[in-house]
């Protein structure tokens, strides 16, 4: 009987762009929940007036998410063009030194543990496969079907900005003047939680330790711009 892959783990080509995606949007809306935050709890502790708070936080919002997109796709475009270039130098290498490249491959399962008979046998099977595939996979650990999409990237962080950054424009919007603050404080500090915990699932760190450090940077980061609003409004307005 043949065994099967376990349900559980992932295989099959699509996981980089899966990963790629899910890591736009989680940056994207923890960006969304602390930077819009930040600025309407700064134009809160300024003054009460609902109307510019509203303008303040979809200003964020928009811009925002904006940003987000726009450095997702430059960032992720550059990584795509990269691994591009080298599929292109390893197709040439492999037609213009298919013996070097050959025993370049042999000598890279060496290096992995196989023995010299085996390792020879393995990169000669699989040069007569797919050569680049073979080539691009072991020494450059790169899937040509799976290369990352800057569009992917960018739509994700811009919609996950949006959404984390409605969680405290609707957090300062709602609540009577007395509570708006404390309200989004709360709010922002427990979706940040959240955040930190799926960030470190998906990467494997300790999720304690993630949410921690998010919660204690959302934290300073309300506290400061709180006073600062608070600060200016009472010298200046």
């Amino acid at each position: 009987m043949t065994a099967q892959p376990h349900p559980d783990e992932p295989h099959g080509t699509g996981l980089g762009q899966r990963l790629n995606w899910l890591r736009a949007g989680v940056l994207g809306a923890n960006d969304g929940i602390v930077s819009v935050a930040a600025l309407v709890v700064g134009v809160a502790g300024a003054t009460t007036d609902i109307g510019a708070l509203f303008t303040a936080g979809i200003a964020g919002l928009v811009g925002g998410a904006i940003s987000m997109a726009l450095g997702e796709y430059v960032s992720v475009s550059s990584q795509r063009d990269s691994e591009r270039a080298l599929i292109a130098k390893e197709r040439a290498e492999l037609r213009d030194m298919p013996d070097e490249e050959l025993e370049e491959l042999t000598q890279l399962y060496r290096e992995r543990g196989l023995s010299e008979a085996t390792a020879r046998q393995v990169a000669v099977e699989l040069t007569a496969h797919d050569a680049l595939s073979a080539h691009l996979e072991v020494e450059l650990h790169i899937d040509q079907d799976d290369l990352v999409n800057p569009w992917h990237a960018a739509l994700s962080s811009a919609v996950s900005f949006t959404l984390g950054a409605l969680l405290p424009l609707l957090a300062i919007l709602l609540p009577p003047p007395e509570w708006r603050v404390p309200v989004t404080f709360v709010a922002v500090l427990i979706a940040l939680a959240a955040t930190g915990t799926v960030s470190a699932q998906l990467g494997g760190a300790p999720r304690v330790r993630a949410a921690s450090r998010l919660v204690l940077g959302g934290a300073l980061a309300l506290a400061a711009t709180w006073a600062i609003g608070t600060l200016l409004g009472t010298t200046i307005v």
